[in-house]
């Protein structure tokens, strides 16, 4: 017996979900994209124009409620993800979530918790994409002993030198934002997959360009999102670990992830995985097992779910509840200047 069509709706289709999402879902069978909404509904007709898709709606709550529509994908910035999200699920739509998950830990916990009411539906959230290529391998080697105690976690993100005169980014305004902070919830998210989470925090950060040109109105506006960060983090499983992630540190190098054991050291950088032991001189790229590569496949993880074919896990609602809690202890560190224990939030 052929599987039933899956009709889905599309809400946001930026850069992301035209790159990515669309074709994995159009790579599928018995997977119809059957309506969008954009930003505008002229920006709407043009991306079903492009992909073949038969419907265009005027707001997402025309989306969401259309009772054709089985699964909804959340592809706006983090905004919407919350209004979205709880209405689909009151409507019995499966979801797709773009991340990051929220705005802040209220929401995602309202969202997590919608969900939870409604088990029969499938709840996802689009993984960090930076690590998967690597996150078995590091997880089979920390488990094998080849770091042994976990002592030191290191993460540094950007390259540039301070831009003064670009737009005011959504990345940046915290009305479409909300808490998140650069790349902060990105790496996070991988270091949680490779050793679980943080329960102290400690941060700073400080925003160089405090007025930005908003392109749409043409007007300046206040940045209140930190353009450089540095947050420090006792872990659970007893390492500290220090980020720093910035838009201003001029040619500091590729974005990195070092974790330092007892025994031994591994490195992620530009998608390859370096590791030494304690008696090697240097660092030696390590191969990654064909069984451990990862390929992008979000879009058939949330569809096998649906079908009852798989679980998911990259990435749930409760883990991304914890992102959030992070990110939120983090923001309530820079404002109290003071340590902020996870347990707090």
């Amino acid at each position: 017996m052929s599987e039933a069509v899956l009709n889905i709706g599309i809400v946001g289709a930026g850069e992301n979900t035209i790159k990515k999402h669309i074709p994995g879902f159009q790579a599928m069978n018995q997977v119809r994209l059957l309506g969008v909404c954009n930003r505008t509904r002229e920006s709407s007709a043009k991306v079903a124009s492009r992909f073949g898709i038969k419907k265009v709606y005027n707001n997402w709550l025309e989306l969401v409620t259309d009772p054709d529509i089985d699964a909804v994908l959340i592809g706006t910035w983090p905004y919407l993800h919350s209004p979205i999200t709880l209405t689909a699920i009151a409507q019995e739509k499966h979801v797709l979530c773009e991340a990051r998950m929220a705005m802040d830990v209220i929401e995602a916990r309202q969202m997590f918790e919608a969900s939870q009411l409604k088990p029969h539906l499938v709840c996802q959230i689009v993984p960090s994409p930076l690590t998967l290529n690597v996150d078995k391998t590091i997880c089979r080697l920390i488990e094998t002993g080849f770091l042994g105690d976990i002592l030191a976690i290191e993460i540094e993100d950007g390259n540039t030198f301070v831009d003064s005169d670009s737009f005011l980014h959504w990345r940046q305004d915290r009305a479409f934002s909300g808490h998140n902070i650069m790349s902060l919830g990105i790496w996070y998210e991988a270091v949680m997959r490779w050793v679980g989470e943080a329960d102290r925090v400690m941060a700073m950060g400080h925003t160089f360009v405090k007025m930005r040109k908003d392109p749409d109105s043409g007007f300046y506006k206040s940045v209140q999102i930190p353009d450089h960060m540095d947050v420090l983090a006792r872990m659970t499983c007893g390492a500290q670990a220090r980020i720093r992630i910035s838009q201003v540190t001029g040619l500091a190098g590729p974005a990195r992830a070092v974790l330092y054991g007892s025994e031994g050291t591994l490195r992620f950088q530009e998608n390859k995985l370096f590791g030494a032991k304690k008696d090697d001189e240097k660092l030696q790229e390590l191969p990654i097992a064909a069984d451990d590569q990862a390929e992008w496949r979000v879009e058939a993880s949330f569809i096998n779910a649906i079908r009852g074919l798989e679980t998911v896990t990259l990435t749930t609602f409760a883990d991304g509840v914890r992102y959030m809690r992070f990110t939120d202890a983090v923001v309530q560190s820079m404002a109290q200047g003071r340590e902020v224990a996870l347990d707090e939030i």
